[in-house]
């Protein structure tokens, strides 16, 4: 049987339980399935396997997340990315592919989307057509509606896998014994670091992995804008998230705002996810006083282009001089490590820089380790001063 006959008949199954549900409102999920079960037992025509196809797709549709559920439940698919209610593709084991299956109707994926960030208190509709958020598991999610979404609501899904830790990242050839050692060093030693690199290129994967170093008696302060890091071995943790204005245009709550909240929270290490506009500078700032060992994220192409970018997004936050602002960046952050999707479709650390200072008026690296096409080489060591290196001591 077709994979269209089967949506038809799932179809006209859930309507039949629908009407009954208008009068049995408290129908609990054993009850559910116990009802699914009586109308698949009478289809004759039905082969087992179609049967607990339909059987999980029917309850799935009231309970969980519809067509998306059985995607969610698979650990080989890491993205979901739905471009209307009848196209969507998945990135499995680094690949692309379209998938078989669809949602039966607009309608259906935007109860599904609705369903989504209702649960972590976002709202998205004509006026607010862009909205992240998260799934329980911590996924993360994008969604975009139309207008701005020119062929119907648009779901990006970004599933949250089981943190990975560095050995693992070893083991995938993420980068070497020798390079997971020395940032494991630089972790504990309370190096400022910032992680760059491109979309889906494994950033927040590989903070999570370096949070494994941080030591245990330290009270670490995280700041996200869709909560998605997994710092496990820091008991005095607090985590932040921030919060869309409200449909009046009140409430919201800022990456800035919770940097400098956190300033008031006695924090040995500041985390923020990712950084992408104004934050940077009060980032900077904490960096600058005191909080060593903060690890930060973003997008750029390279390590040195992602201090570019970073004065880019001060600049457009403050009216200040470009030489106070690379000072600025100079003096906080010490290391850049920056990652990437390699031809072989792995993520791989392709650089690990020293931030060494200022030197003709602009920000100077010291490359220690480097990617070469096939793999992370060491080229040098640290060279900034005595006090940096004692610390690693």
């Amino acid at each position: 049987m077709i994979m269209n006959e089967l949506t038809e008949i799932k179809k006209e199954l859930k309507q039949k339980i629908v009407s009954e549900l208008s009068e049995q409102k408290d129908l609990n999920d054993e009850d559910l399935f116990s009802r699914i079960d009586e109308l698949l037992y009478t289809r004759i025509d039905l082969s087992l396997k179609n049967k607990l196809y339909l059987r999980n797709a029917i309850f799935n549709s009231f309970r969980r997340l519809d067509v998306l559920s059985e995607l969610l439940d698979n650990p080989e698919i890491t993205e979901i990315m739905i471009n209307s209610h009848k196209d969507i593709f998945i990135e499995r084991f680094g690949h692309q592919e379209k998938w078989n299956r669809s949602f039966e109707s607009i309608e259906q994926l935007e109860e599904v989307i609705q369903s989504i960030v209702s649960k972590v208190n976002r709202t998205v509709n004509t006026s607010n057509p862009i909205v992240d958020a998260r799934l329980e598991d911590g996924s993360r999610v994008h969604v975009v509606l139309p207008p701005i979404a020119l062929k119907g609501p648009t779901l990006t899904i970004r599933k949250f896998p089981e943190p990975i830790t560095m050995d693992k990242l070893i083991a995938y050839k993420s980068l070497t014994e020798d390079a997971a050692e020395f940032v494991k060093s630089l972790t504990k030693a309370g190096y400022n670091i910032f992680i760059s690199g491109g979309t889906n290129s494994g950033k927040t994967t590989f903070l999570n992995a370096l949070s494994q170093y941080i030591p245990e008696d330290e009270r670490v302060i995280t700041i996200e804008d869709s909560a998605e890091l997994q710092i496990r071995n820091v008991s005095n943790l607090v985590s932040m998230e921030t919060r869309n204005a409200n449909s009046e245009g009140d409430g919201q709550v800022s990456m800035s705002d919770l940097i400098k909240a956190s300033l008031r929270m006695s924090p040995n290490r500041i985390i923020v996810g990712e950084v992408r506009g104004g934050e940077a500078l009060d980032m900077l700032n904490a960096m600058n006083t005191g909080h060593d060992g903060s690890i930060s994220t973003g997008h750029a192409n390279s390590a040195k282009d992602m201090l570019k970018r970073m004065e880019v997004m001060i600049l457009q936050a403050a009216d200040l001089p470009l030489p106070a602002i690379r000072s600025m960046i100079a003096s906080a952050i010490e290391i850049v490590i920056h990652l990437g999707k390699t031809k072989d479709h792995k993520r791989r650390v392709l650089e690990i820089s020293e931030v060494t200072g200022i030197e003709n008026g602009e920000i100077t690296l010291n490359q220690i380790y480097k990617y070469d096409g096939k793999m992370l080489k060491k080229l040098s060591t640290l060279t900034s001063n005595q006090k940096l290196i004692s610390r690693l001591q």
